[in-house]
Formats: C-alpha cells, sequence, structure tokens
C-alpha cells in the first residue's frame, strides 16, 4: 500500500469576540427563551478561547517535527485531526451566535471573512513558490506552477485522493495545502445544511443531526477501505468530515445548554476528568504510531475506525478547554506565548514550514535542520501576519461592523 500522507492543515478562528480572560468565568449573556431561537448560550459562547490558541501551538509544533524529523515522531499527522476539530467548534459557534442574534445567517458575509482570512497569504506563498522555481535550480520546487493553481483553487485534496499509488509530484511543493483543501470544502458545505436544518427543524433535532452527521463517515470509511483506498480515504473531505462535525457537535451541543442546565455541568465535570487522558492518547499515538505507514491490520483500524475515535478525543480536550478555563491544562496551554503564536501565527507557520523543509532540504542542509526550519519558518509567518494576513484581517472587521446610522439607532 502506497504510503498516506503526512501533511497537516490549520484554520485559524474568525477574529470576533474578546479573548478569554485564563481562570475567569464568562457570564453568560441574557437572553430571552423565544429571542434564543433554541440555542440559549450561543450567543455568550463567542469570545477566545486562551487554551485552544495553546493547543494550536502545540499541534503545529508536532506538525514540523513530524516533517523534519519523521522518526522522532512517527505519528506526528495526527494533528490534523487536532486542528480539523477545533476548526468545526469555532466554525460553527459563530454560524450560531449569528443566527441567534439576526435570525439567520448571512452566507456571502461568511465565505468572504474566510476568504480575506485564508487566500491572501496562500497566495503570497504560492507566488514565493513559483518564483523560486523560475528563477532557481531548486529541486524541492519543481513542478511549483501546476501546484500553486491547485493549491489556490483548494483542490489538492482532491488531486491527491485520486492516486492510489505513490503520489505524483504534481502537488509535491505545496502538497500541505491538502487539508486546506479540506477545511475550505467543508466550510462552502457545512454552514448550508446548518442554515437548511436551523429553518427546518427544531434547535434540538439540529443536535441530533448533527451527531448523526458524525457517524456517516466512519460507514462510509468502512464501505471504501481497502489498501489502494488509503489516499482516497485520507484526502477526501467526505472521509475526513467527522472530525470536523465532531467540533461542531460540541458546539451545537453547548449552545444547546443553558449555564444553569445540570447536563452542562455534567458535561463540564467529565470533560475535565478526561482532558487530561486524551491528551496523553494523543501524543502517545504521535510518538509511536506511524499513522501514514502501511501496518496491516492496524492501518485498516486506523483509517475507519481511528480518524473518529481521535476526533472524539480532540473534542473532549475542546470540551474541557471551553469549559474549564480554569482548570490546570487550559492554564498551562493558556500561557501568553503559546496562545499569543497560536492565535496570530499558527495560520502563517502552517503555511511556511513545509516549504521551508523543502527549500533546506534542496539547499543541503542536515545539521541543525530542526532549528533552520523553526526559525526560518517564524520569520516567515511574522512577515506573513503583519504584512498580508493582519491588513486583511483589518478589512473583514471593517466589512461586519455596522453601518453608523444602524449602530445609533441600535
Amino acid at each position: 500500500m502506497a504510503k498516506a500522507p503526512d501533511s497537516t492543515g490549520v484554520a485559524e478562528a474568525e477574529r470576533e469576540g474578546a479573548d478569554t480572560a485564563v481562570g475567569a468565568a464568562r457570564p453568560p449573556a441574557p437572553v430571552a427563551p423565544r429571542a434564543s431561537r433554541g440555542f440559549p448560550s450561543a450567543v455568550s459562547r463567542t469570545g477566545r478561547v486562551s487554551g485552544l490558541d495553546g493547543l494550536r501551538t502545540l499541534a503545529v509544533a508536532l506538525v514540523i517535527v513530524h516533517h523534519v524529523e519523521p522518526e522522532a515522531l512517527p505519528g506526528g499527522a495526527v494533528a490534523v485531526d487536532v486542528f480539523f476539530t477545533i476548526s468545526g467548534f469555532v466554525i460553527t459557534r459563530l454560524l450560531l451566535a449569528e443566527y441567534v442574534r439576526r435570525g439567520g445567517i448571512s452566507l456571502m458575509s461568511f465565505y468572504r471573512r474566510r476568504w480575506l482570512r485564508l487566500v491572501p497569504a496562500l497566495l503570497a506563498l504560492c507566488a514565493f513558490c513559483v518564483l523560486l522555481a523560475s528563477t532557481t535550480d531548486l529541486w524541492g520546487f519543481d513542478g511549483s506552477l501546476q501546484a500553486a493553481g491547485l493549491s489556490a483553487a483548494f483542490l489538492t485534496n482532491v488531486v491527491r485522493a485520486t492516486e492510489s499509488g505513490p503520489y505524483s509530484d504534481l502537488t509535491s511543493p505545496l502538497a500541505h495545502t491538502w487539508s486546506l483543501g479540506v477545511e475550505e470544502q467543508f466550510y462552502f458545505l457545512w454552514p448550508l445544511l446548518l442554515l437548511l436544518l436551523l429553518r427546518r427543524v427544531r434547535a434540538r433535532t439540529v443536535l441530533l443531526c448533527t451527531a448523526a452527521l458524525c457517524v456517516l463517515p466512519l460507514l462510509w470509511r468502512c464501505v471504501l477501505w481497502n489498501p489502494d483506498a488509503a489516499h482516497r480515504i485520507y484526502n477526501g473531505t467526505d472521509t475526513r468530515a467527522d472530525q470536523l462535525l465532531a467540533g461542531a457537535l460540541v458546539a451545537v451541543a453547548l449552545a444547546r445548554l443553558r449555564s444553569d442546565d445540570p447536563r452542562l455541568a455534567l458535561l463540564r465535570t467529565w470533560s475535565g476528568r478526561l482532558a487530561w487522558p486524551a491528551l496523553a492518547l494523543l501524543g502517545l499515538v504521535a510518538w509511536q504510531v506511524p499513522v501514514t505507514e502501511d501496518l496491516g491490520p492496524w492501518t485498516a483500524a486506523w483509517y475507519t475506525l481511528g480518524f473518529l475515535a481521535v476526533a472524539a478525543l480532540s473534542a473532549t480536550l475542546v470540551a474541557a478547554l471551553e469549559l474549564r478555563p480554569e482548570a490546570r491544562l487550559s492554564r498551562l496551554l493558556a500561557l501568553t506565548p503559546l496562545a499569543w503564536v497560536g492565535r496570530n501565527l499558527s495560520y502563517g507557520i502552517y503555511l511556511w514550514h513545509y516549504p521551508v523543509v523543502r527549500l533546506l532540504a534542496s539547499l543541503g542542509v542536515t545539521e541543525g535542520r530542526l532549528a533552520a526550519t523553526v526559525v526560518l519558518t517564524l520569520l516567515m509567518a511574522l512577515l506573513s501576519y503583519y504584512a498580508i494576513e493582519k491588513p486583511f484581517l483589518r478589512r473583514a472587521h471593517r466589512a461586519r461592523a455596522p453601518r453608523p446610522a444602524l449602530a445609533a439607532a441600535t
């Protein structure tokens, strides 16, 4: 069986809501029962969770080590699953909050904000790779023009899913953008489906439908599985959707529960108890399990049930960090350096780390390659954030801000 992909992606959260103070309780905003539209806590749960930002930093660090020193972290690709679940959670709770506030979801506004957040920095990376390919003899950037076109169209995962044998060179300079393709395709489809559910069924049914949707990709993977279908399963949005939907399920469930609901207290207690074991299991997989290698029966189990199991572990972490900001794990992940990097640089680090790895390999760098990769990637991520991402984020915020006349009337 051909080796499965080992890249990752992360889409940053919308820059909306105030940062969550570590250890500080966030009192829920009062929402009238009828005005809550069945999601009484949706509006109150929109602030940033610093622990989630720190978790992003930890996950992207695993990805870098996995790509530079794969023998040290053979299962580091599991960070992809964590990123997917975080993304599904953040996006869904923002969509639910908008639905409660406005009685609907502006899909065009949502897609525009996603474009402004993701695409400008991605296009800059694509241009950089094409420039290196056309002006140098660096083998790591051969074929960058077609790879850039696929990446910019978020189709890298589609191409890789069709390759049953070893991956071709068609996407290799930007192979890591396969996960951006999965997320962007999910971002296009999920808001449409969620809005349809919100308009047609009761809030409780929305929760049940989301839970049922989490199971469908597992059943579909079981139908598709054979060793030659590893790339199809690993790269397909339909076969990875449960990992994004697991985060969405957490968001829907928390929005459904009032602050005084005993079920919320139970969820808070058990997510707090299981958070450390969940993190330890994910760490064990990253350290000991070569999840992208051909391991016979283990690979079959991983590519069917394993993806959902990791999604459940990731969802447990997300729920614990959201509900227990005062817990030790939340405080650890919310340390200022970890949270700042996860909040502002994790997307840029994701974008640039893989081309940096290929650049150093093309230059023949072997000694200190991990340290060089980290330093150069951080520099490029900082440049990307301040020169490209931050200006476009300001445009996204201005587009979202209400007009002065409307604000005054409100």
